[in-house]
C-alpha cells in the first residue's frame, strides 16, 4: 500500500480496498457543481478531458454524460475495474486506465481541460505540474475541486469523524475548519487563475448510506484490516440508531478552481 510522509503520520492506505464501497455509498458532486462548472468553460460537449485520481469514475461518468470525450486515471486497479463497469453499464464512452497522474501515459496537448476532485493532496506537486504542461492543449485549464462535509456544522459528521479517530488516531481528515483559498499556494507560482467558487449544499443520505461512505473513508476502509472495518461499522451503525432519523443531510463545502499553466512556467512548489 502507498505511504505519503505528509498524510496520516505516514501510515499506509490503499483506496482499492474501499472500491465496493465507494462505488456505491460515495456520492459525487451534485448536479449544481457540474452547472457552475459548465458556466465557466469545463464539461461542455466535445471537450478533451482528463480526469486525475479518478476513483470509481463519478466525475468522468457526469462529464461524460454531457457529452464530453473523457479519460480518467488512477493508481488502484480495483477503482478502474469499478469505473469501467459502471461506464459500461450506462453505456458511456468514458475510457479509464490505471495510472499515476504523474505519468499518465497520455499523448502531448491532447486536452482542453484536467480534473482532479479531493485528490490533489495525493500527488507529487512538481512532477503532476509538469504532467498538466504537457497534456494541456493551449489555452488548456486544470480545474482542483473539493466536496467535503463540514464536521464543525453538522453533529453527525463530527460524531462520526470521532469514531473514525478511535479506530484511526492518525487520520488526518477530521475537523476540516471549511476555509478555501481564493488561490491555491501551490498554484501561485505556475499558474493564473481564470475563475474559482465555493458554495455550500446539504447532501442526502440514509443511515446505511452513511455507514458506507465512512466505511470508504481514508481512515477506515483504505487502511484498516477487513475485521477492524468490519468492528467499526457495527459502532458506527450503533451510534447512528442514537443520534440520526433514518434520512438526513449532511452540509457539504464545494469548491473548485480554475487555473491556466502561466506562460513559460514557474518553479514547481511540492
Amino acid at each position: 500500500m502507498p505511504t505519503i510522509a505528509t498524510i496520516d503520520k505516514g501510515k499506509a492506505f490503499d483506496w482499492g480496498r474501499t472500491s465496493s464501497d465507494y462505488a456505491t455509498h460515495r456520492p459525487g458532486p451534485p448536479p449544481s457543481f457540474y452547472e457552475r462548472l459548465h458556466a465557466l468553460g469545463v464539461g461542455r460537449a466535445g471537450q478533451r478531458i482528463l480526469d486525475l485520481g479518478t476513483g470509481t469514475g463519478l466525475l468522468a461518468r457526469q462529464l461524460a454524460r454531457q457529452g464530453a470525450d473523457v479519460v480518467g486515471v488512477d493508481i488502484a486497479p480495483e477503482q478502474i475495474a469499478a469505473a469501467t463497469r459502471l461506464a459500461q453499464e450506462e453505456g458511456l464512452s468514458a475510457r479509464f486506465a490505471v495510472a499515476p497522474a504523474e505519468t499518465t501515459g497520455q499523448q502531448d496537448a491532447s486536452f482542453d481541460a484536467i480534473i482532479a476532485n479531493q485528490c490533489w493532496l495525493y500527488f507529487d506537486k512538481a512532477r503532476v505540474i509538469a504532467e498538466v504542461r504537457r497534456l494541456l492543449a493551449p489555452d488548456g485549464v486544470l480545474v482542483t475541486s473539493h466536496f467535503s462535509w463540514m464536521p464543525r456544522l453538522n453533529a453527525i459528521a463530527r460524531q462520526s469523524e470521532e469514531m473514525v479517530l478511535r479506530f484511526s488516531p492518525d487520520w488526518g481528515g477530521a475537523d476540516w475548519h471549511g476555509i478555501v483559498l481564493p488561490m491555491p499556494k501551490w498554484a501561485e507560482q505556475d499558474f493564473d487563475l481564470v475563475a474559482m467558487f465555493w458554495y455550500d449544499e446539504a447532501i442526502p443520505f440514509t443511515r446505511d448510506s452513511w455507514r458506507g461512505r465512512m466505511r470508504a473513508c481514508r481512515g477506515i476502509g483504505a487502511s484498516l484490516p477487513p475485521e477492524d472495518v468490519e468492528r467499526f461499522d457495527r459502532e458506527h451503525d450503533a451510534l447512528l440508531r442514537r443520534i440520526a432519523p433514518d434520512d438526513f443531510t449532511i452540509l457539504h463545502r464545494l469548491d473548485a478552481h480554475v487555473l491556466r499553466p502561466k506562460s513559460g512556467g514557474g518553479e514547481c512548489q511540492a
